[in-house]
């Protein structure tokens, strides 16, 4: 089972077509994987601000999210069918087909989320056997909050409130602060 990506990272800017067709691509995966396994499937991609989406920042980002992830199945008890990790220009990817209850899936995915300070950048999406997504506002839990201003991020991201290159820095410090308490 492959545990982290490599730090060599792609380090190039992608555009919106690119961004559009990885989106693409990453749904017929999550729908093969739901055909070859019918179980629940986790999906792991980083809240990446900025055209660079594959850089040594975002490959510590994930590898730590993988970690964590595997760590959490591991103590669930959770059997894991297949899992595979990608390294894309359009941002890293990570799939695990899971023999657990999707809604028990998604409840631990969002209390890493909360519970590690760097679960903010990781997107956990849970779908279960027959490919519906569960989601944040199914469980009544809010929006994800700006990273900076604690404003719901779609305004921030929509007003452009704040540049790239800060809300890098921020996730640089995040990911600091998470290595540090490692």
């Amino acid at each position: 089972m492959p545990c982290v990506l490599p730090e060599l990272a792609a380090n190039r800017a992608v555009s919106l077509p690119e961004l559009l067709t990885s989106r693409e691509c990453r749904q017929a995966r999550q729908l093969a994987w739901l055909s070859q396994h019918q179980s629940t499937l986790l999906v792991l991609t980083l809240v990446v601000p900025g055209a660079i989406k594959d850089s040594g920042l975002t490959r510590n980002i994930f590898n730590l999210g993988w970690q964590a992830l595997q760590q959490m199945g591991g103590e669930q008890g959770w059997q894991c069918l297949q899992s595979e990790t990608l390294a894309l220009s359009t941002g890293c990817e990570g799939f695990m087909a899971l023999q657990a209850d999707a809604q028990r899936v998604k409840d631990c995915a969002i209390q890493l989320e909360v519970q590690q300070p760097i679960g903010r950048l990781w997107d956990i999406d849970v779908l279960d056997a027959q490919g519906r997504i569960l989601s944040r506002r199914d469980l009544g839990l809010s929006e994800r909050r700006c990273l900076l201003c604690n404003q719901p991020a779609k305004l921030c991201a929509r007003q452009r409130q704040h540049s790239s290159e800060e809300l890098l820095q921020e996730m640089e410090r995040m990911l600091n602060d998470a290595l540090a308490t490692r």
